[in-house]
């Protein structure tokens, strides 16, 4: 199948290599020219056969809507916009509308995977009408990791993006239940080895997770966390999580506890936000901040 694809950063990038070791084949675009198959949004879709596919993974908000915007006047009836970003569902829903006007259609994919997903493969949440969902079928499949797992069409269009929203909050009180265990082990003296605690862990336990694995290899790399500063961004998911939990009268303790941990985290320096911060390193190549020297 050929699909056109823009954004190609950490994931995009990545993503572009699985679908064509898949035998896809894709056209690339990205701002950086070094990166880019084609000079221009225009030049992609002019290579592109109809009925056209355009993979868009840029940043959500203004940089998504400025892409679905120029895409609007370039594509024809029939042609098909996915949004693979980290969009918020209610926008979802305003691109599909606008681009409908045009008989253009829209699927919203929420990726989860991160600088990961090239080996293993990425969880895919999808929302949209289902003519266009089964027409993206093959490369979905080459996406998602092997095996009967991994792809699921949550419902109309925002379902996706609102789906992996709330994988996003699990993935926030996770990492927080994980750096607080681990700052308490830190804080007694009976334990001299915190770091094989937790490798102890991975197997055999209720507790072992993909997570848990990577809170491992990040204590392989620096054992107490000391190079890093207890610092940790939120990707806006969590916030979007506890706005709907409010709307629609859903307690969700865990997950809004863990949000606010992440705010506490600018105003000192958290040791465990130092795990947090390790594990989004470890899982999604996110940023993190060095620690300062005295």
């Amino acid at each position: 199948m050929q699909i056109g694809l823009v954004g190609l950063g950490k994931m995009g990038g990545n993503m572009r290599d699985r679908l064509r070791n898949a035998g896809h084949t894709v056209i690339g675009y990205d701002t950086d020219p070094g990166k880019s198959d084609v000079s221009s949004l225009a030049d992609l879709v002019n290579q592109l056969e109809a009925p056209r596919t355009v993979w868009v993974m840029v940043p959500a908000g203004g940089p998504t809507q400025h892409v679905i915007d120029q895409l609007a006047g370039l594509l024809k009836p029939y042609d098909t916009v996915v949004d693979g970003g980290n969009s918020r569902w209610t926008d979802d829903e305003k691109h599909a509308e606008e681009l409908s006007k045009r008989g253009i259609g829209f699927v919203d994919a929420g990726v989860s995977g991160g600088v990961w997903g090239l080996k293993n493969g990425y969880a895919l949440m999808v929302g949209g009408e289902k003519e266009y969902v089964d027409r993206l079928l093959p490369i979905f499949e080459a996406l998602k990791p092997e095996g009967p797992y991994g792809f699921v069409h949550a419902g109309r269009v925002g379902a996706g993006h609102f789906a992996k929203m709330v994988h996003n909050g699990i993935e926030y009180a996770m990492m927080q239940a994980y750096a607080e265990g681990w700052e308490l082990l830190e804080a007694v003296d009976s334990v001299d080895n915190v770091r094989e605690v937790f490798r102890s862990w991975q197997e055999g336990t209720v507790i072992r997770s993909w997570l848990l694995d990577l809170a491992v290899n990040a204590l392989d790399e620096d054992e107490h966390l000391e190079g890093l500063r207890g610092y940790a961004q939120d990707s806006g998911e969590g916030r979007w999580t506890v706005e709907a939990a409010i709307d629609n009268s859903v307690p969700l303790p865990a997950i809004t506890a863990s949000l606010f941990s992440r705010f506490a985290s600018r105003q000192d320096d958290s040791p465990q936000m130092k795990m947090i911060a390790a594990l989004r390193n470890q899982f999604g190549g996110h940023a993190v901040e060095s620690a300062k020297k005295a």
